[in-house]
């Protein structure tokens, strides 16, 4: 059971990684990545709060690497991982998953970002700046990961890796 997470988990890292140069959208120091997003809701919902936070950190540690991330994907992608994680634990509802990684990423990974910027990476910008680029990628990337888990298909994963 642990290796058909492990698995499906490094497959979602994998997909997060590969598609990093071609769907990422700069805005302003950040690089908005809608499948981040995706990979988030779809990790929470079928491996749960801690792989989804794992994956998280690994695409943004490999993005990062590979020059394809910034330092403002840590707190985005983990903190909305976390919360989409924890919603679903508790709520079993996809929406509300979705709800929490659009909360976590765009208003408090958003938040988060500001110091990063400002101290570690040495840009002056406001402490609301990344909150509508990092909303609007969020909001895109959660309504496809609620319309890829409404496919049968995605259903069917859960209880083989469960």
């Amino acid at each position: 059971m642990k290796t058909k997470k492990l698995t499906f988990s490094a497959m979602l890292i994998a997909i997060g990684v590969v598609t990093s140069p071609i769907v990422a959208i700069p805005v302003g120091v950040s690089k908005c990545f809608p499948v981040q997003h995706i990979i988030n809701v779809l990790s929470a919902v079928l491996l749960g709060p801690y792989y989804a936070v794992a994956n998280a950190f690994c695409i943004s540690l490999i993005r990062n690497f590979a020059g394809t991330g910034s330092l403002l994907a840590f707190p985005g992608s983990m903190v909305g991982a976390l919360l989409a994680g924890l919603i679903y634990k508790y709520t079993h509802k996809n929406i509300l998953a979705a709800f929490g990684e659009v909360f976590g990423t765009g208003i408090l990974g958003g938040l988060l970002a500001f110091p990063i910027a400002k101290f570690v990476m040495g840009n002056e910008v406001g402490a609301f700046a990344f909150i509508w680029p990092f909303l609007v990628s969020t909001i895109g990337g959660s309504i496809i990961a609620c319309i890829l888990l409404r496919i049968k298909h995605i259903s069917e994963i859960k209880t083989k890796i469960n």
